[in-house]
């Protein structure tokens, strides 16, 4: 018997490990994970017949910088791995200033109705918030730094949404986090309040970062305890939770779809995007509630108000319930 509970230790420890690995999943610039991203967006938008994403962001960086990105990536790569520590955080914000630099000038347009899009950013030039932050946290990645993504749920002016916005982060080496937002006019504003991964408890949480004087991020508080976690308890969202927002945005945008006016076949497609984003990351709350709405204006009461339940509960876990879900919920109670 007790070789049978500590089998069962070993077990759950194993899973949980498993678990905080699979939200560190990498997607660095350049390889099979960053390409599957660019794969899925050219299938979904019948664009296989556009210039490839990486040729023309590649040609893009040697006519703006006059050398070779892959070649500036690696030299950065080199550098970075023979920096000590007390210089090591000083190059990471050198890189990461970099990064945002080569985005906003190589995707110049910001776009909410197509810049979610690797194919979009080839065929218009356009970016928005999820585009540019994986992009420069894949070219952080491939530098050999510690970087990704989180929600953001109250922006630097206090303004608050239903996780809104993405931001990159970059996990510096003197124990930091550094918020990249490419839809700043300056690289690393301060928003105060962010969704993300808790390590502590295996879950989502909305949370309040507490910054520095230097303005990296030094702690999380969490909303709705009186609790701060240390930046080493706080995981970055997975690439899992990605793709989710990916098709979430493809959902929320398609024409004649959920944002409206809408039209039977809009909403179809809205469904069939916000269903995927529901299969690629279940704990995602904002496809959840959001595919409940889509529901109700489809006529599908049931379902609807089923989602909305779903999606209301998710948010409730994760310490914060924006108003919509509220106003969403007291419907689907009635």
């Amino acid at each position: 018997m007790k070789r049978h509970k500590a089998l069962l230790g070993l077990l759950l420890l194993s899973l949980a490990a498993t678990c905080a690995r699979a939200q560190e999943t990498g997607y660095a610039y350049g390889y099979e994970a960053f390409s599957r991203l660019i794969e899925e967006s050219y299938r979904l938008t019948h664009s296989q017949g556009l210039e490839p994403f990486y040729r023309w962001f590649e040609g893009a960086y040697a006519r703006h910088a006059g050398e070779s990105l892959r070649q500036a990536l690696e030299a950065r790569r080199r550098v970075y791995g023979e920096l000590k520590a007390p210089q090591r955080a000083v190059f990471e914000r050198e890189s990461a200033i970099w990064a945002y630099r080569t985005v906003k000038a190589l995707i110049p347009r910001f776009s909410l109705e197509r810049g979610y899009e690797f194919a979009y950013a080839v065929r218009y030039g356009e970016r928005q918030c999820l585009l540019q932050s994986v992009i420069i946290a894949g070219m952080l990645q491939r530098i050999g730094m510690r970087a990704g993504a989180v929600m953001v749920w109250k922006s630097l002016h206090g303004q608050v949404s239903n996780n809104g916005h993405v931001t990159a982060v970059l996990r510096l080496s003197d124990g930091h986090d550094l918020l990249v937002d490419a839809s700043e006019p300056q690289p690393f504003p301060q928003h105060q309040g962010l969704f993300t991964w808790d390590r502590t408890q295996g879950d989502y949480r909305f949370l309040e970062p507490v910054y520095d004087v230097d303005g990296g991020i030094r702690a999380y508080g969490v909303v709705g305890r009186r609790e701060e976690l240390k930046t080493q308890e706080v995981g970055l969202l997975s690439l899992d939770f990605l793709r989710s927002q990916f098709f979430y945005y493809r959902g929320e945008r398609a024409p004649g779809g959920f944002m409206g006016p809408s039209t039977p076949q809009g909403l179809w497609a809205s469904a069939r995007f916000l269903e995927e984003a529901v299969r690629a990351e279940p704990r995602n709350p904002l496809p959840v509630y959001v595919l409940g709405l889509v529901y109700r204006k489809q006529g599908r009461l049931e379902a609807a108000r089923r989602q909305i339940q779903a999606g209301y509960a998710l948010y409730q876990r994760y310490g914060f319930v924006p108003e919509g879900p509220k106003a969403a919920y007291v419907w689907a109670g009635e």
